[in-house]
C-alpha cells in the first residue's frame, strides 16, 4: 500500500495564506514599536495549570519541559528590561488531540506594560481586523460580555454566586448531560456549562470576547473587585462562534502570591492523582525582582487560520499534522 502520509495536509495556497498572516503580524507589531524575542522551548520546570498538561523529556538525567507557552520566560525578559514584547514560537499540550487539537502548535504571545485587560482586549481585536483585512476574509463584528452577563443571558445563573448544586440544577433544567464525578466541584462544573451551553449559545459568525471569569479561575492573573464588588480575576478570553482563539491577563506580579497558586495547583494535582510539576523558580526569582504593571495575552495562530479560511480541521492548517509528523 502506497505510503502518503509523506505529504503535507495543508495545500499550498494554505502555507502561502499562513507565510502572509505571519508577515502581517510582524508588521503589526514593527509599526507599534513591540520587540519580537526568541525564548527556549524547552525548560527545567513547566506548567502547573490543572488543565495543561506538559509534554516532558530527558536530558542529562535531567526532566525538562517543552513550553506549553512561552510566558515563564517572557516575562523574565519583562522583569529584566521592561520593554514590550512578542514572540511567534511553537506550543505543546500533552493529550490534545482532535479536529482543533494538536499537540503542537504555533502560538502568538505578547505584553504590553502600562496595559489594563481592556486597553489589550482593544489591541487584540486591532490585529485580528487588520489580519482579516488583508485577508478580505470579513469574519464579523466583536462584542464583550463579563463572565457573569455571558451565564445570565445564556444560562439564566449567577456563577459568582451560583453554588455546584445550582450548576447541577441548571444543567437539569437545560437538559445537559451531566457528567460522573464532578459532585461539589464549582469551577469544573462552571466550566461544563461554559462549553455546552454559553458558548455554543455565542453568535456563530462574530468574535466574542468573555472577560471577569471567577477570582477561583485566576490562573495567572490579578484579582480586582467588578463593578457589582465583587471579586474577580482580571482576565479574559476571545472566542469565534464557541472556538476558543485567545486568553489574556492583567499579570499578577507578587512572588509570593504566585508561588501559593502554584503550590495550590500541584496539591491539587495529588488529589486528582495527576502528576506534580516542577514550579519555576526563575520566574518566581523575576517576580520578586519587579515585574512591570503589565497584560500580556496568548493567541493560537492555527486556529485563527482555521476561522480566516473557514475550516474546521486544524490539520489543514499544518504542513505535518501529528500524525504525519
Amino acid at each position: 500500500m502506497e505510503n502518503n502520509n509523506w505529504q503535507p495536509s495543508a495545500s499550498l495556497e494554505i502555507i502561502k495564506q499562513k507565510a502572509r498572516m505571519l508577515k502581517d503580524i510582524r508588521a503589526f507589531f514593527d509599526d507599534r514599536d513591540v520587540l519580537e524575542v526568541d525564548t527556549p522551548l524547552l525548560a527545567s520546570a513547566g506548567n502547573t495549570d490543572l488543565h495543561i498538561e506538559s509534554l516532558k523529556t530527558i536530558f542529562r538525567n535531567q526532566d525538562y519541559y517543552l513550553n506549553t507557552s512561552p510566558e515563564f520566560a517572557m516575562k523574565r525578559l519583562l522583569a529584566a528590561h521592561g520593554e514590550s514584547i512578542y514572540q511567534i514560537c511553537k506550543a505543546f499540550r500533552d493529550e490534545e488531540l482532535g479536529p482543533m487539537h494538536n499537540p503542537e502548535f504555533t502560538m502568538l504571545e505578547w505584553y504590553r506594560p502600562g496595559f489594563d485587560m481592556h486597553q489589550l482586549m482593544d489591541e487584540v481585536e486591532a490585529l485580528v481586523l487588520s489580519v482579516d483585512d488583508h485577508t478580505g476574509a470579513h469574519l464579523g463584528s466583536f462584542e464583550r460580555l463579563s463572565y457573569g452577563l455571558a451565564f445570565e443571558r445564556y444560562a439564566d445563573l449567577d456563577p459568582y454566586q451560583a453554588t455546584a448544586e445550582d450548576c447541577r440544577e441548571c444543567a437539569l433544567q437545560h437538559d445537559i448531560e451531566q457528567p460522573v464525578g464532578l459532585d461539589d466541584k464549582k469551577d469544573e462544573w462552571l466550566d461544563w456549562l461554559l462549553t455546552q451551553l454559553v458558548l455554543p449559545s455565542l453568535p456563530s459568525d462574530k468574535f466574542t470576547f468573555i472577560y471577569e471569569y471567577p477570582a477561583s479561575q485566576c490562573a495567572l492573573a490579578r484579582l480586582r473587585k467588578n463593578d457589582d464588588g465583587v471579586v474577580v480575576a482580571s482576565r479574559f478570553e476571545l472566542f469565534y462562534g464557541e472556538t476558543e482563539l485567545a486568553n489574556g491577563f492583567h499579570e499578577l506580579a507578587v512572588a509570593g502570591e504566585q508561588r501559593q497558586r502554584f503550590e495550590n495547583e500541584n496539591e491539587t494535582r495529588i488529589s486528582e492523582n495527576k502528576p506534580t510539576v516542577k514550579i519555576d523558580e526563575n520566574l518566581l526569582a523575576a517576580l520578586e525582582h519587579g515585574l512591570p504593571d503589565c497584560s500580556g495575552v496568548a493567541l493560537g495562530l492555527d486556529r485563527l487560520l482555521m476561522i480566516l479560511i473557514n475550516s474546521s480541521l486544524i490539520a489543514e492548517v499544518l504542513t505535518f499534522p501529528w500524525e504525519r509528523a
